[in-house]
């Protein structure tokens, strides 16, 4: 495999978790990783520009976000996650005070941020933890009190989002092994950027890109992404592979119903041993990717205003996905 291709691995274990069963060839992932790669260049050049516009060579959590502020359901996503994160590590630096330096557990830490958050508790702190300065509540120091039922169209669009992939996980992993499940939940650990800094920096090139050192949170955020990426080119790409396996299979019964005595004959036996599954699923090949990655291209125009991160006519084949 070509050197260049760094993350052929995580990629993998992303498109698992998406919903690929098989073993996509080189060329998918790679392709993958490239579409991946121009989009962090591109988020990291406009965001150095928004950082530059305020005077700054530090870009900021903020300026990232700034960069997809159309795309409101994506923002309540990112917050979502973001929120979680300075969850666990304030649980991580109380449990670590309450112990006197004892190590904490990170798995009791998020079993307790769950029980949480079904009991309503953390609900509250999740969506008020993270303004952002071109919202109108940003200009008041007074905030008005949230209502947890109070939620607008794009907070809905985000938690229907959130709940499709939680019950396509669901489904997938309600028949799976211990031994299955727990490959599952490692799979849905892979990242770009989780304890892979350096070798993020050295692939995208985020040295030679900003001037400053980037924010934490900003690594973060580009790990939140590029997961997001993965993600949304994989499920539009097993749309694509699914809707051309279900033609080809149209056409071969057609086939089959030209031949009346031939299909009472196969059709209506038993299966045998060694038979094989009826419908074979196909692994995702670079065409498939090619085409998911067009079509996420033909968006609304307010999400093209965020896919290219402007807010005027699109001028070349770039899109946030």
């Amino acid at each position: 495999m070509d050197p260049k291709y760094k993350y052929r691995m995580e990629i993998q274990q992303m498109m698992f978790v998406s919903g690929e069963t098989n073993d996509p060839p080189v060329e998918t992932t790679s392709l993958i990783e490239d579409i991946v790669k121009s989009q962090v260049i591109e988020i990291l050049l406009q965001a150095t520009k928004t950082a530059h516009s305020r005077s700054s060579k530090v870009v900021l959590p903020d300026d990232v976000i700034f960069l997809m502020r159309h795309d409101k359901a994506k923002v309540n996503r990112l917050r979502t996650y973001l929120s979680w994160k300075d969850l666990r590590k304030n649980a991580k630096d109380q449990d670590a005070s309450a112990a006197a330096g004892a190590p904490a557990v990170g798995g009791e830490e998020e079993a307790k941020a769950e029980k949480d958050d079904k009991d309503g508790i953390v609900t509250k702190v999740k969506k008020s933890q993270i303004k952002l300065p071109w919202e109108l509540q940003f200009m008041f120091n007074e905030q008005a009190q949230d209502d947890e039922n109070d939620m607008d169209d794009d907070e809905r669009e985000a938690s229907i989002i959130t709940m499709k992939r939680l019950k396509m996980a669901d489904d997938r992993t309600r028949n799976m092994t211990k031994e299955e499940y727990v490959h599952w939940s490692d799979c849905r650990q892979a990242s770009f950027t989780f304890r892979k800094t350096k070798r993020f920096k050295d692939w995208s090139g985020i040295t030679q890109i900003t001037d400053g050192k980037p924010h934490d949170d900003v690594m973060d955020i580009l790990g939140f992404l590029t997961f997001e990426m993965v993600c949304s080119l994989t499920e539009a790409a097993l749309k694509i592979n699914r809707r051309e396996q279900l033609i080809q299979s149209q056409k071969n019964k057609s086939q089959v119903n030209q031949d009346t005595a031939f299909e009472t004959t196969v059709l209506n036996r038993k299966k045998r041993l060694f038979d094989g599954p009826d419908n074979v699923v196909r692994p995702l090949k670079a065409r498939h990717i090619e085409e998911a990655w067009r079509q996420l291209q033909l968006l609304s125009p307010k999400q093209k205003a965020l896919g290219t991160f402007k807010g005027n006519k699109v001028t070349k084949r770039s899109v946030f996905v």
